[in-house]
């Protein structure tokens, strides 16, 4: 599990990093807190945050449960896609919004496979 332990690790810098550019993108495009709108530029910033916040959210549970019941070293393998389509998500997000699917698929279907991974190897130990 110490994989799975490091995966989630570089997750979450990888989050602080996002809060660190938001924080960076208020004072270059003077949005004042709490305000979170007002300047395109900024919201993409933002939205990059917040979505990587809500991907979390599935991710991190996905991944110990998924690891736990299956296999540390696949779950840690999943978990890597996740971590590289983050930040090309958040390259594509900040440049041009339109151009952010192949970064959030990459996470998206790393977390599919967790969850139902999680769902099959969980509902297989209890049969």
């Amino acid at each position: 599990m110490e994989l799975v332990a490091l995966v989630i690790t570089v997750a979450l810098i990888e989050y602080m990093v996002f809060t660190g550019f938001v924080g960076w993108a208020r004072g270059k495009f003077g949005v004042a807190a709490p305000a979170v709108s007002g300047n395109a530029d900024f919201e993409r910033y933002y939205r990059v945050q917040m979505n990587t916040l809500e991907q979390l959210a599935i991710f991190i549970p996905a991944i110990l449960i998924f690891g736990y019941y299956s296999s540390p070293s696949w779950a840690a393998g999943i978990g890597v896609l996740f971590l590289v389509g983050r930040p090309l998500y958040f390259l594509a997000y900040v440049k041009d919004a339109a151009k952010r699917g192949p970064g959030f698929m990459l996470g998206f279907v790393a977390n599919v496979i967790l969850v139902l991974g999680s769902l099959f190897h969980v509902v297989r130990t209890l049969t």
